[in-house]
């Protein structure tokens, strides 16, 4: 369904942007912590930040510089409780080139942004590629037992909408048949794939082509080649 395709692909694309971010900030804090110089600083005040649904709180540093020179900047982390107090002194990394680039020698300021990055766009790149990867490993399964599986004819039972499955606010069609393993007697049920339009009127027999695995009839895949390609 390109619904679903589309959404495989957004994902993995914005995974992939995300991981890409926290490569670039990764290696800009390394370059950084290079060039930097240490020093100590001066909480002199808590800034409140307010979003929606909460308040959080970022410190504002005061610090010299080797040179002498006065700097404050204000952190760009922020968390709730706060996680400094007014007059605490903090370790400064500064950019002797330029000092307004400063942060406190913390590992959320050094590391918390990459390391969110890389979480989410992990999440991400891996939700869309095991997607695009299942489905191709499922779709050369099905391969496999069409080239070397046995074809065996099932009685065609019902069409099912499957209803606890749902994409775009769709729920997917199934043909079912079922069919009696003629030495074991056993009987199997078996599901198509999944059908995005109801293909009753299409299933002109009582009869549907399996292609199974002869030492494990439940490895199969249900022929629906006669049905018509869905275009939209």
């Amino acid at each position: 369904m390109k619904g679903f395709f589309i959404f495989k692909l957004v994902f993995s694309m914005v995974g992939a942007g995300l991981l890409a971010g926290a490569v670039y900030f990764y290696f800009d804090k390394k370059i950084f912590l290079e060039k930097a110089e240490s020093t100590q600083g001066t909480v002199i005040e808590m800034i409140a930040r307010r979003s929606d649904n909460s308040t959080t709180y970022c410190p504002v540093v005061s610090f010299k510089t080797k040179l002498g020179q006065e700097i404050t900047f204000t952190s760009s982390i922020s968390s709730n409780p706060p996680s400094y107090t007014v007059n605490e002194k903090v370790k400064i990394l500064y950019d002797p080139a330029d000092p307004k680039e400063a942060v406190i020698n913390g590992f959320a300021s050094l590391w918390l942004v990459p390391l969110i990055l890389s979480t989410i766009g992990t999440i991400f790149f891996l939700i869309g590629s095991l997607s695009f990867l299942f489905g191709y490993l499922k779709k050369r399964k099905a391969q496999n037992l069409r080239d070397t599986g046995k074809s065996v004819t099932a009685k065609f039972t019902q069409v099912q909408l499957n209803t606890s499955y749902t994409s775009n606010g769709r729920h997917p069609y199934q043909i079912l048949s079922q069919w009696q393993d003629p030495k074991t007697n056993d009987l199997y049920v078996f599901k198509s794939d999944y059908i995005w339009f109801d293909p009753t009127e299409f299933v002109k027999t009582d009869t549907v082509r399996v292609f199974i695995d002869p030492e494990n009839p439940s490895k199969y895949t249900v022929d629906i080649s006669f049905l018509p390609a869905l275009k939209n």
